[in-house]
């Protein structure tokens, strides 16, 4: 459940620069990590912008996903969130639809939905399933919708002059296949810029890297504002060779998104901000 501090990826999608910008100075590990999991996931009120994941095994051959996404935030302080994911391509699984609502109560599953149109067919994703591929990526389920930094137990380990290093060991380790996870957060922006997951004997099975950073033009209450967002992104799994390639781009911030998006009536029927 929750808020990986990704994301792109996932998704997606996120903290600001200038007079929005976060003191980078004598911050307990806590404060590092609440910052780093808002700029990874909870920038700007809502979100939309379209993913490419390029996938590729390790004999070189390549796979590619088209996907419209978009993004809610339900309340304020890093809460709840939605997520609408539209497929446009390949052939195969366009529009196919994932939603996640995402809980901030870590008791609490979040709430995800696959729809498969081939079968007509709307499951239920279960919470023992978060930690599993997402559409055949190296990203996972819960790369995407996040997880929450209270589910780990965090450690500052070190730091250098670009970033803050931080060990994060899950409360709960039979719950993931992961022993820990290192996290290697910049220091101005906050954006966690690399994740290396580690097995027993401290063995790297799994990363994700952010290879690309822009700033994106938004307008938040009658403001300009920068937000410092992950373009391109590269997950890694040390296990089978393969890679996957994740590309954001046409990315806006405070599009005004109904909530009403975000429901089941519309998995079949997808708005037209997820279409276009």
């Amino acid at each position: 459940m929750k808020r990986i501090n990704q994301f792109v990826i996932v998704l997606l999608l996120v903290g600001c620069i200038g007079k929005n910008s976060f003191a980078a100075s004598d911050m307990f590990v806590d404060e590092i990590v609440t910052k780093a999991n808002h700029v990874a996931l909870y920038q700007g009120d809502d979100s939309k912008g379209k993913l490419r994941l390029t996938i590729s095994d390790k004999q070189g051959r390549k796979r590619e996903r088209e996907i419209n996404v978009l993004r809610k935030d339900i309340g304020s302080d890093d809460q709840d969130q939605m997520y609408f994911t539209y497929f446009v391509a390949p052939s195969d699984v366009r529009k196919m639809v994932f939603m996640v609502h995402k809980h901030a109560q870590v008791s609490k599953d979040d709430d995800r939905w696959l729809y498969m149109p081939g079968l007509d067919l709307v499951k239920r994703i279960a919470a023992s399933d978060k930690r599993t591929s997402f559409v055949g990526s190296d990203f996972l389920y819960e790369d995407i919708s996040g997880r929450s930094p209270l589910e780990d137990v965090h450690e500052l380990i070190k730091e250098t002059e670009k970033y803050y290093v931080i060990k994060n060991t899950p409360k709960e380790p039979d719950s993931v296949e992961f022993e820990y996870y290192i996290a290697f957060i910049d220091r101005k922006t906050f954006i966690p810029m690399k994740m290396q997951y580690f097995k027993k004997q401290d063995r790297l099975y799994r990363e994700i890297e952010a290879v690309s950073v822009e700033l994106i033009e938004s307008n938040k209450e009658g403001e300009s504002v920068l937000y410092p967002t992950v373009t391109k992104s590269i997950a890694r799994d040390m296990e089978t060779g393969s890679t996957t390639e994740m590309s954001f781009s046409n990315i806006q911030y405070n599009c005004g998104l109904d909530e009403s998006f975000f429901s089941e009536r519309y998995l079949r029927r997808p708005p037209r901000e997820a279409i276009q």
